[in-house]
């Protein structure tokens, strides 16, 4: 009862923060302001065809993050099939949109329950995942501090600049990273003989999968191409209204960072994505705020509605896929 209970403050917490947001950013629209916001959506009525390519180019991005997680379970001697991965991506995404940060679970459960694999060792890979993902992010935003020029390069090296972080600082966060790895390896000898203990050995096992993989050039050109798929979203987007649509790859780069960390803040980036993404174009490309709040939404719009098609897609296709053994897949296994 008692889990239950903070899920559920979980969810109205980060929801609430969402549409604090939300309301917030209303309330400071002039009418001039929403009036320019829905000139901006009606040009997106005129091009609607856009979202064939969003949504192919969406769906190529899960399944690379798929084929990645199949090497990262290779050196566990896991061999989900190629469908099953996808789905699992696919659903975890959509559990994301409806209940904060219950996604990775989701993509284990539903791998484990139709692959018959020990989920201890796939939450191991999920972890490493998303320790890979962050160093991705680092270097995307090195990328896009190097790429800009003039009054774009001295506003990200201004806010850089603003960042307090001093030496006791990070001082304090190695020494608490310290204590918690001393603090699971006591808790690990203490019960390694015990179901818990196994669990602890199967998530260690998971996240060294990474240093035993065979295929590690396979492994980083389906992170580089994850992340080519998600600046081809945001160019995209730049073409759907008139005042981004001469915009092109490296103002991608920069929307990407702050967008990924506005999705970070609350569940799929409700109310935080479009004022970051707003944040970017007034400030560095001088994009007029009221069209690029109108594209911070069209976009966040955009990348939700591929996700909820997908990922209901999914749900339904994943009992059907799994009625009876797949050949190949089933000797792979063994």
């Amino acid at each position: 009862m008692k889990k239950i209970l903070l899920t559920i403050l979980q969810y109205v917490i980060f929801f609430g923060l969402g549409a604090l947001l939300i309301w917030w950013q209303y309330g400071k629209l002039t009418p001039g302001d929403k009036s320019e916001i829905m000139i901006a959506f009606g040009q997106v009525r005129d091009r609607l065809w856009l979202l064939i390519p969003v949504l192919i180019i969406g769906f190529l991005s899960h399944l690379f993050r798929a084929l990645r997680w199949k090497l990262l379970l290779e050196p566990l001697k896991l061999r989900p099939s190629t469908a099953n991965i996808t789905f699992a991506v696919l659903i975890g995404y959509l559990v994301n949109l409806l209940v904060p940060r219950m996604g990775e679970v989701a993509r284990c459960t539903i791998l484990a329950k139709y692959e018959r694999e020990p989920v201890d060792k796939i939450v191991g890979t999920i972890v490493a995942e998303r320790t890979f993902d962050i160093l991705c992010l680092v270097l995307v935003t090195v990328i896009a501090v190097l790429t800009q020029t003039g009054t774009g390069l001295q506003y990200l090296q201004a806010q850089i600049a603003h960042i307090d972080i001093n030496g006791s600082k990070i001082a304090a966060i190695v020494i608490g990273g310290i204590l918690f790895l001393v603090l699971l390896v006591l808790v690990y000898r203490k019960t390694k003989n015990t179901k818990f203990g196994q669990f602890l050995s199967g998530i260690g096992y998971g996240i060294l999968s990474i240093k035993f993989m065979h295929k590690k050039g396979q492994f980083l050109l389906y992170s580089a191409l994850i992340w080519v798929c998600y600046l081809a979203l945001v160019v995209i987007g730049f073409k759907a209204i008139d005042a981004t649509e001469h915009l092109g790859w490296v103002p991608a780069i920069s929307v990407l960072v702050f967008g990924s960390l506005g999705m970070i803040v609350t569940p799929g980036g409700i109310g935080a994505y479009p004022p970051a993404v707003q944040l970017v174009l007034v400030n560095l490309y001088a994009v007029k705020a009221s069209y690029a709040l109108a594209f911070g939404w069209i976009s966040w719009m955009a990348q939700t509605a591929v996700v909820l098609v997908l990922g209901v897609l999914s749900l339904i296709l994943l009992p059907l896929y799994n009625i009876k053994p797949h050949g190949q897949d089933t000797v792979d296994k063994g």
